[in-house]
């Protein structure tokens, strides 16, 4: 909200040039009114004075510490991703078309192991070398909550340890969308330096990565799919992967089976993670819910999404389980990712 977006800059902290902001941008914002009809912030404003006492509301939240106990969370895992991929028999892939180095994300190494193991297997299956980093937390809760402190302690190993693995030979693949923003932008922001300028450039999603291959010239991927192919998919596009500005790559990549995409383009109100914190969860639910009857209208014969939050998201509003577009190819490749 400040007037500088430098997080090195003296003013970007600075408690009295934020609050001059935010009243020039109220001002406008009261003035203007455009988007009333479409943002969601009015009606849920409002909605918000009329059904709760505000002070008692404010007690609540001050007592209240902690995730939401209202939201449906992404269940932890029994086996590490990291345990899987280094227990793995070693495979030796056929034509080689390329080397990246995997950073999981904490949602797939904790809670969804099964969308590191499709990218693995799909990867693989077209001839790409996996290796998996050491590197940790991509420190987005930390950012996300405004500890920059902590952030930026966590980017700079981080950043050491990824430029490392680029200067092997590696590209870096990332299967969930807050992750891979925050290693291509914010790291670039909060570090600076040659190093994370590296690890910006040799950053991919997961999808984005496997569209290069195939569009480069001299390689592509294996494009006969013997295994279950849906005949529609609806596909939620994440807000941080539309905020990197590559195309919809993940919604190509699963035109390759020969399926028909739906696109869903609504925010799942999980923003990183504020929409699970308690005080945060009756602005969230019902930005959650208006994705969720997208999704419904949409009644594509599979579901799929980017982001294990918003597809979690997804599924407490409908009850479907999303995939991520690396499980729907897998399962087109007829590959076993359980």
């Amino acid at each position: 909200m400040t007037t500088t977006y430098d997080p090195h800059h003296p003013l970007y902290l600075d408690e009295a040039d934020t609050r001059a902001e935010l009243e020039r941008v109220y001002d406008l914002c009261h003035g203007c009114r455009l988007c009333f009809k479409f943002c969601p912030s009015f009606p849920t404003l409002f909605d918000y004075i009329d059904q709760h006492d505000g002070s008692l509301i404010r007690k609540v939240v001050e007592k209240t510490a902690g995730i939401s106990s209202v939201r449906l969370l992404p269940k932890f895992a029994r086996t590490r991703f990291s345990s899987w991929f280094k227990q793995r028999p070693k495979v030796r892939v056929g034509k080689k078309q390329g080397s990246v180095t995997v950073f999981p994300t904490c949602l797939v190494e904790y809670q969804e192991p099964a969308i590191g193991k499709a990218l693995v297997k799909v990867y693989e299956h077209n001839g790409i070398e996996c290796s998996l980093t050491d590197a940790g937390c991509c420190g987005a809760p930390f950012l996300h909550s405004g500890d920059m402190a902590a952030f930026t302690k966590v980017a700079v190993d981080n950043v050491a340890m990824l430029a490392a693995e680029v200067r092997k030979g590696n590209d870096i693949v990332v299967p969930q969308p807050t992750c891979s923003y925050v290693l291509k932008k914010d790291y670039l922001d909060y570090v600076g330096g040659p190093d994370a300028q590296l690890v910006s450039e040799h950053t991919y999603d997961a999808a984005e990565y496997l569209m290069k291959v195939h569009k480069t010239e001299g390689s592509s991927l294996d494009t006969q799919f013997p295994g279950e192919v849906p005949e529609t998919i609806t596909y939620h596009t994440p807000c941080h992967l539309r905020a990197q500005n590559i195309g919809l790559k993940s919604r190509d990549l699963m035109k390759l089976t020969g399926a028909k995409i739906k696109l869903v383009q609504q925010c799942s109100g999980i923003d990183g993670m504020w929409g699970l914190r308690a005080e945060n969860a009756e602005l969230s639910i019902p930005i959650g819910k208006k994705l969720g009857e997208m999704v419904q209208a949409a009644d594509g014969d599979v579901v799929a999404g980017d982001c294990h939050l918003a597809n979690t998201a997804i599924t407490e509003q409908t009850g479907e389980s999303p995939l991520h577009p690396l499980q729907v190819v897998a399962k087109a490749y007829g590959l076993d990712t359980e």
